[in-house]
């Protein structure tokens, strides 16, 4: 993707609508790039998440302009590209996968982010019940292969959630916000020709953990 990273690394010192409409053509070519990235991630892990089958990328792709009606940062444009790979696409809030491409700032993500309270309180029931197994999940070699555990970037609770004990077993995982875990990628790894097949495997490995909060939510 050398010419998505070249063209975002340009955009980061020029972002401005003038600038940007001047190399229209080039954000277009790069955005075909990235579309084309995701078709094939898409492809190759409705393999295993057969709910993926039939999604098409265009419809994971986030805008790059930005709302900033409430920001006070009114550059218009964001500096990366990202794709919200979830079986009804983009707005589709149930757990799926996610891919990030920034020059320096890349990463691969998954799992459930920012959960509706109905549903937060749905995971925590769940492995309030069946803790064992979602600890299974995330100390499983595979999973290991990637990730560390559960994403902490987020703000988590300083107690105890609201009906369980202080003293719970599993409290540092149901203190969890957001149920995500994150890849991080190097520029280097985005330029790879085996990106996808990348990228795939790391999917591959967050698939028992989508899978348990997929079921938490029916």
């Amino acid at each position: 993707m050398e010419t998505t990273l070249k063209f975002l690394k340009q955009l980061a010192k020029n972002n401005n609508k003038e600038w940007f409409d001047a190399n229209r053509k080039t954000y277009e070519i790069a955005k075909e790039e990235f579309t084309a990235i995701v078709k094939q991630v898409i492809d190759k892990s409705s393999g295993f998440d057969p709910q993926l089958a039939g999604l098409e990328a265009k419809k994971c792709l986030f805008r790059i302009n930005k709302d900033i009606r409430f920001s006070k940062d009114k550059s218009p444009y964001k500096l990366n590209m990202g794709a919200s790979i979830n079986p009804g696409g983009k707005k589709e809030m149930g757990a799926g996968y996610y891919i990030h491409i920034e020059p320096g700032k890349s990463f691969l993500a998954g799992g459930c982010y920012m959960p509706l309270p109905d549903v937060l309180a749905k995971i925590r029931q769940e492995i309030d019940y069946n803790g064992t197994d979602f600890k299974k999940i995330l100390n499983s070699k595979d999973f290991k292969t990637y990730f560390t555990s559960l994403s902490d970037e987020n703000d988590k609770l300083k107690t105890a959630p609201k009906g369980y004990p202080k003293d719970h077993p599993d409290l540092g995982l149901l203190q969890h916000k957001h149920y995500i875990v994150v890849h991080q990628l190097k520029d280097e790894d985005v330029l790879n020709k085996n990106f996808p097949v990348h990228a795939t495997k790391v999917f591959k490995a967050m698939l028992p953990l989508n899978q348990f909060l997929r079921a938490c939510m029916e």
